[in-house]
């Protein structure tokens, strides 16, 4: 009889993975004619510019929020942007950390995605993709300032004569929560980009645009950090204690640091745009200016992350004494208690020695009579031994140093051996040497 083995139970199915949904994923094409003018057209990254002159831009914007990962990512660029991008491409956009090369074909490929958590306001990803004659941008969340406004359409909000309050004719009534949001930016939204006239001018635009949004975040954590300042400085420790529970200074402190990863991402990776795109004949020479000075742009700003993060870690150090003090306060007041019982435990102590002789009991024994009088002696040498260490500290000093000389003397006296002649058998020089 064959035997067969036992059959494995089914393996429950892995439940599906959340993928991102067409309508999740935002999508923008445009048509540049090289002379100021563009065209929003439909999505089509095989598509090529009709003239000489003329050149396309594909920007994919990834939703920032919700449970996606870098699997979710790249499955979408696969859907969207293959053909004609292959495989290695893809993964370069959608990859973490810095990177910049340049294909054999010429195509220059950089990125400057954040390795921290994707739904993070200072998690920042942007990868871009430059040939002679287009571009394809991948971002995550959105980027601001990034479009262009249309030159035929109303004009925006910032172009309009405003107004604090009333109706007045001509003008426009700002509300304080649009004034609150606008003031957050050191840049017109979407108003005053003037439209490129060639890829080279698109790529500057690009990076300008996302220093602009680090910018942004900075100031917005440097108005946050100065509130909070002007809240300790009101404030009480009620305050303060909600401060420390709520963490507040640490997660601060962190997203300065997400920040400041990314701007080291950007200084390692715009330099090595800026020198590789300087080999390329359609790259002129002031594009090249512009990366520098946006270069610079970067450098500053990286330095005023680290006076931030000097203050945040100033007012954490005046939350740490604070709670410091607090627990020293604390502890006075324990110590405070400890002086009040100590006499009583100390009475109490004495009189509830089993010993004879103890006053106000009916002890009557003579044999047991002076046991309580050796007992006292023989706690008052110790309480004196012992003010005598605190007192003259010299003494125990002294003591200390005996003893460190006599375990010195003991171990050398054990580091010594007999050494005898071997021809007549008696001790020579004294008997002893030293090892």
């Amino acid at each position: 009889m064959a035997f067969s083995p036992p059959s494995s139970p089914p393996s429950s199915p892995l439940p599906p993975r959340r993928r991102l949904e067409t309508g999740e994923v935002r999508r923008r094409s445009y048509l540049f004619d090289g002379n100021g003018a563009f065209n929003a057209t439909s999505w089509s990254p095989l598509s090529d510019a009709t003239t000489s002159t003329s050149f396309t831009w594909h920007h994919v914007e990834l939703p920032k929020g919700g449970p996606f990962k870098l699997t979710n990512y790249a499955q979408s660029l696969i859907e969207l942007l293959s053909p004609p991008l292959k495989l290695h491409e893809i993964l370069d956009l959608a990859s973490n950390g810095p990177y910049c090369a340049q294909q054999l074909d010429g195509t220059l490929i950089f990125r400057v995605n954040s390795g921290g958590p994707i739904a993070s306001e200072c998690s920042i990803r942007l990868a871009v993709r430059v040939t002679e004659n287009s571009v394809i941008t991948v971002s995550v969340g959105r980027v601001p300032r990034l479009g262009f406004s249309d030159p035929n359409g109303s004009g925006s909000l910032l172009t309009e004569i405003p107004a604090v309050e009333g109706e007045k004719e001509g003008r426009v009534v700002i509300a304080e929560h649009v004034l609150e949001d606008l003031l957050l930016m050191n840049h017109s939204e979407e108003a005053d980009n003037p439209v490129p006239t060639r890829v080279s001018g698109l790529v500057v635009h690009i990076i300008d645009t996302h220093i602009d949004q680090l910018h942004d975040i900075v100031t917005k954590l440097e108005m946050e950090l100065d509130a909070v300042e002007l809240e300790l400085d009101k404030g009480g420790d009620l305050l303060r204690k909600q401060m420390l529970d709520d963490r507040r200074f640490p997660k601060m402190h962190l997203d300065l640091q997400r920040l400041l990863q990314v701007v080291s991402h950007g200084e390692q990776v715009f330099p090595r745009v800026k020198e590789k795109c300087a080999s390329k004949s359609w790259f002129p020479s002031e594009d090249i200016a512009a990366l520098e000075e946006l270069i610079g742009r970067l450098r500053r700003l990286k330095e005023n992350l680290g006076f931030l993060t000097n203050r945040v870690a100033a007012l954490q150090a005046g939350l740490d004494s604070w709670q410091s003090e607090q627990i020293n306060r604390k502890l006075y007041y324990l110590s405070f208690l400890s002086i009040i019982f100590l006499p009583l435990s100390i009475v109490t102590g004495i009189f509830g020695m089993n010993v004879g002789g103890v006053p106000w009991t009916n002890q009557r024994d003579p044999e047991l009579e002076g046991g309580f009088m050796k007992v006292m002696v023989l706690c008052a040498a110790v309480v004196l031994l012992l003010l005598l260490c605190f007192m003259f500290p010299s003494i125990y000093v002294r003591f200390s140093a005996w003893r460190t000389e006599s375990a010195l003397n003991r171990s050398s006296s054990f580091n010594k051996r007999p050494r005898r002649n071997v021809l007549n058998g008696n001790l020579r020089g004294g008997g002893y040497v030293l090892i």
